[in-house]
């Protein structure tokens, strides 16, 4: 266990707050660093793992519009899922995710490695973008950790 699942695990203990997850590229993997740490349940609700675009529209909300307006791997896409998430797990905060960990599925605007996280909470709904350079096991840890040092940040941003 690193030591960002159980930073974020105090703070989310610290402030009260519950979390839940939508994962698409990461496959479940943020989901299992945060239940990695014992005691999670006490502000962890789960997770959806959306990894077609079918998943994301029928089971998040994320409108087919959006999707193909700005393909799946976009921040659009990330925030919509991270705000229905929120909604279907009934949470404070959710993280999403949304990428191409390869080795194929890169097209000429979209690299493998590229990755969309999303965060949402009572105040807005926020993404970022990330580029990783390594290989699909890599690529989704990378993705899972830069999640969570976000979501740390914005804990540690909270008065």
């Amino acid at each position: 266990m690193s030591r960002i699942e159980q930073e974020v695990g105090n703070l989310l203990r610290q402030k009260g707050l519950t979390l839940g997850a939508v994962e698409s590229a990461s496959g479940g993997l943020i989901s299992h660093l945060i239940t990695n740490v014992p005691g999670s349940s006490d502000y962890y609700q789960g997770s959806v793992t959306a990894y077609s675009n079918e998943a994301k529209i029928k089971v998040v909300g994320v409108k087919e519009e959006t999707i193909n307006q700005y393909g799946a791997v976009s921040a659009q896409v990330a925030e919509a899922m991270a705000q229905g998430g929120r909604k279907v797990l009934g949470v404070d905060i959710c993280l999403a995710d949304t990428g191409i960990a390869g080795p194929g599925g890169a097209t000429p605007g979209k690299p493998v490695g590229l990755f969309y996280l999303g965060l949402a909470h009572q105040g807005g709904t926020y993404s970022q973008k990330h580029n990783f350079l390594s290989d699909r096991e890599q690529n989704k840890r990378s993705a899972a950790e830069a999640a969570l040092d976000w979501l740390k940040e914005y804990l540690i941003s909270l008065k």
